[in-house]
């Protein structure tokens, strides 16, 4: 997901202007968005590993309101503590989801200035989150066959009612075992 997402970073930053980029993950069940890459180019940071209450994000409020961009943070989400610390001007954010419409994270941009959003950068936007939702589900399918085959393998030498290993796994460990000799 990294080498994908950083170059993907680097071009929202292009496309946009704005001198922060980022993806965040986040979770709901904690109820804590977490940043886990980004871009910063200018005086604006967004830290990497940054994790912040998701109640009082903007992306949520983005989410909420389906407001993804302005470039008047500071008049629009006035009681936005975290806006007004690192003093953010213009926000753009949409979803990254699952497969199954679940909210993964979102992928956002952000500037201490005002600027305007160029006709052309919300499409980009949305094109790099589908690119990470492809990735990240790409992942998860990865990570199930390992489970699925590891689950296998076990079944194919052991026995299902003792747990013990079967034939199969003696007549491998046979073999294995001169050769360690």
């Amino acid at each position: 997901l990294e080498d994908l997402t950083r170059p993907l970073l680097e071009m929202l930053e292009a496309v946009t202007g704005m001198e922060s980029t980022y993806l965040t993950t986040i979770d709901l069940a904690e109820g804590m968005q977490h940043v886990v890459y980004a871009r910063n180019s200018r005086d604006l940071q967004i830290p990497e590993g940054l994790s912040v209450p998701w109640g009082d994000t903007l992306c949520k409020r983005a989410l909420d309101e389906n407001r993804p961009y302005t470039d008047n943070v500071a008049e629009v989400w006035s009681d936005s503590g975290a806006a007004r610390d690192l003093g953010i001007q213009t926000y753009v954010s949409t979803p990254v989801r699952t497969d199954d419409g679940a909210l993964y994270g979102t992928l956002c941009a952000a500037s201490s200035q005002r600027l305007p959003m160029a006709p052309s950068a919300e499409h980009v936007l949305h094109l790099f989150a589908r690119l990470i939702e492809q990735h990240v589900e790409r992942e998860r399918l990865v990570e199930k066959l390992q489970q699925v085959n590891s689950e296998l393998r076990t079944q194919a030498l052991t026995d299902a009612l003792t747990r013990l290993l079967n034939r199969r796994a003696l007549m491998l460990e046979l073999t294995r075992l001169p050769a360690l000799a």
